[in-house]
């Protein structure tokens, strides 16, 4: 059993926003499986694929970003996943534009989310894959970068970007 969440905030006013990198990361993976976010528990969307003989659970928390520990911690305990079974992408200020790093444990780093998850689940030990997208124009607060959306001149590179991010994580799933 593995366990794939996506960080992101749910409703449409934020689909293309930099915040939602783990969203849309885990919406490709879903698409590449064949599967469809239709159910809802645990406070999230979840799709579940069967890959080589193993279940794959694949969530977006709608707890908003800031709270995402309380879904994963439920989503944990329901399938019974220690967490060197869970991945985590989503969205990273301290990365350049666009590069990924993948990461088998660490600190939370600047971001709430990651933070809410390790302060739920008591641990870092935890594979996650960072998408970065930089850091905001001069002047402009984070919080407005972060929900802004990503300009449509980008949008190009940022789909290429998720394409590769979700390759990292087929392999951290031993898919490829």
């Amino acid at each position: 059993m593995k366990l794939v969440v996506g960080l992101g905030n749910y409703g449409s006013q934020y689909a293309h926003t930099h915040h939602n990198m783990g969203f849309l990361v885990v919406e490709c993976l879903a698409s590449r499986l064949n599967v469809k976010f239709k159910t809802r528990e645990c406070e999230s969307l979840v799709a579940k694929a069967y890959v080589n003989g193993e279940t794959v659970v694949l969530a977006q928390p709608q707890t908003y970003m800031n709270l995402s520990g309380v879904a994963v911690k439920q989503l944990l305990r329901k399938y019974k996943c220690d967490s060197k079974d869970l991945i985590v992408a989503y969205d990273d200020i301290d990365l350049p534009r666009y590069d990924i790093r993948v990461r088998q444990k660490g600190s939370a780093g600047t971001h709430n989310g990651m933070r809410n998850i390790i302060e739920n689940i008591a641990t870092e030990d935890f594979p996650r894959v960072r998408v970065g997208i930089g850091k905001p124009p001069l002047g402009m607060p984070l919080v407005d970068f972060v929900l802004c959306e990503v300009p449509k001149a980008d949008r190009e590179q940022m789909a290429r970007t998720i394409e590769k991010a979700a390759d990292e994580i087929e392999k951290l799933l031993c898919l490829t």
